[in-house]
Formats: structure tokens, sequence, C-alpha cells
């Protein structure tokens, strides 16, 4: 597997500012038009951080509030993708160096309530945190989902 010379967390906590920027016309027709933001990976951690112990978001809730506290009308959906596995990345990278307090990235799953497989150790290792807190997850199909995703606890749901 190829290893970056570049450590993930110096990929999350690389300067740089969000950009605003005209919705781009191949994304028009899902996004309508407007601005778009093109976050941080450090905007898109701190939105990450911000969850508490036995609670979810969604990709799109992170899109949205970084939509809302920036002024645009929609975010990004491919860099906040990116910068969610920087973030996750980074957040294990910590780990392994002795840190208590990381990014609880296993607390990010998908819009339809599936986790991601993208994240460090796949679906299995954010079962597996997300268990320890006490959310119960299933296969169905190909995918691991939350267990009653619509009546769990998620930030901004109640």
């Amino acid at each position: 597997m190829f290893k970056s010379k570049t450590s993930w967390r110096d990929k999350l906590e690389k300067p740089q500012a969000p950009k605003l920027v005209t919705v781009p016309p191949k994304m028009a027709a899902r996004f309508g038009t407007g601005k778009m933001l093109i976050p941080t990976p450090m905007l898109v951690d701190e939105v990450m951080r911000s969850v508490g112990k036995g609670k979810l978001i969604t990709a799109g809730q992170i899109r949205q509030k970084l939509a809302r506290d920036c002024g645009a009308d929609v975010t990004c959906p491919l860099t906040t993708g990116i910068f969610m596995r920087i973030a996750a990345e980074a957040a294990e990278e910590d780990r392994a160096n002795g840190r208590k307090r990381i990014t609880p990235y296993w607390r990010v799953v998908k819009d339809d309530g599936s986790l991601n497989p993208k994240f460090p150790g796949g679906e299995a290792q954010q079962a597996r945190h997300l268990r320890d807190e006490g959310i119960q997850t299933l296969r169905c199909g190909k995918k691991v989902l939350v267990k009653g995703f619509e009546k769990t606890s998620r930030v901004g749901s109640e």
C-alpha cells in the first residue's frame, strides 16, 4: 500500500481558508444555484469533534451546518467527504501516538445510516466503536447500518 510522506495530521492542519464559489453548472441540477462552500479539513474536523458520546451525525448534516455557519447555500460533498477521511485518519494517527482525546469519526454515518467503509478499519472498526457507545449496527445486504437509525439520537434531531 502507498504511504504518503505527509502525515494525516499535517494534511488536517494544512493552513488554508474556506472558499465560497458559485455552484458549478454540473452540480446545479442536484444542489441548485447559489454559493457553495469549499470547506477546510479543520472545519470538518471541528464539526466531527462536536458530536457527543452516543450521538450520531450524518455527512449531510455536517455539510448543512458548515454551509449555514459560513453563509453558503450548500457545501461541496466531494471535499467534505475527503476531509472527513483525513480527520478520521489523523485521529487514528493521534491514537497511535498516545493521544487520549481524538476526533470521534465513528459517530459520522452516511445519510442513509450506513457506516463508512473508507474510515480507518472500515465498517468493522466503526461498528465496534459504536457498540462501545451503546449504538447497535446490523448488516443489510452489502451495507452495515445503524439499527433503528431513524430513532437514533442524532445531532440536530432533538
